[in-house]
């Protein structure tokens, strides 16, 4: 039986105030398991990000609860939401975040660096991230001399290198071509089959869809589907709400 890594329950997010407010999310419950790629697809303004931030414990909701390996961020103060987001959750941002003046080795060794890992054994552990995503021989390469879809493994390689136990990808292949992006979302698949890391990803592209395990989709602030690999279309569980 696979173990839940993070997971949602009632979550809502309301942004702004008065006349203004928006409210994001409404109601989210959900459960990502480890050794399971999930996509959250949604038209733009459906609570996508916003849903994703709130996971990574970059905003608290305003209603309900998030858990992360069993541990819940409710009454946290940011610097104990920083702990638990440096511990638990490694991110994949579609603009890659590399420092141009590091070579891809050192942009890795960063997510250990804020841990105070800085040991020789942090050179070890980069090394083997960079492997893992096929990059053992660019290791040394700034990523000026790296083409997109590599400085975008560079990013996957960070963001495992600290054994998160989960995750959180946005539009990791949205500035990719169509081979950079198959090569990223593979090695994304691969990492994915560790039932000690669930992964999470938000895109609108409907390429990768084939490396998913479950594919969620969110209008106006709901989980509106959940279809998991070899669902009929029959089988794809809606949910309804009230008007």
């Amino acid at each position: 039986m696979t173990k839940t890594m993070i997971e949602a329950t009632d979550v809502a997010m309301a942004l702004g105030e008065g006349p203004g407010r928006v409210d994001a999310l409404k109601g989210i419950n959900l459960s990502l398991a480890g050794g399971e790629l999930t996509l959250l697809m949604g038209p733009s303004g459906s609570g996508k990000t916003t849903l994703l931030s709130v996971l990574g414990c970059m905003l608290s909701p305003t209603g309900g609860i998030v858990q992360i390996r069993g541990r819940s961020t409710t009454g946290l103060d940011s610097e104990q939401l920083a702990e638990l987001r440096r511990d638990n959750v490694g991110f994949v941002f579609q603009s890659y975040h590399l420092f141009p003046t590091l070579t891809a080795a050192e942009n890795v060794r960063l997510a250990l660096d804020v841990r105070g890992e800085h040991s020789p054994l942090a050179r070890v552990k980069a090394a083997k991230a960079l492997a893992t995503v096929g990059l053992s021989h660019k290791a040394n390469a700034f990523p000026r001399a790296l083409s997109g879809g590599e400085q975008q493994r560079v990013a996957v390689a960070r963001a495992i290198v600290g054994d998160a136990s989960v995750i959180l990808a946005d539009e990791p292949t949205a500035a990719l071509d169509s081979e950079n992006g198959h090569a990223v979302m593979t090695v994304l698949a691969e990492i994915a089959k560790d039932p000690a890391r669930a992964m999470f990803i938000v895109t609108h592209d409907p390429r990768i869809m084939p490396f998913a395990d479950r594919i969620l989709r969110i209008e106006d602030g709901r989980i509106v589907s959940d279809q998991r690999r070899g669902a009929s279309l029959s089988a794809v569980r809606t949910l309804k709400y009230a008007s």
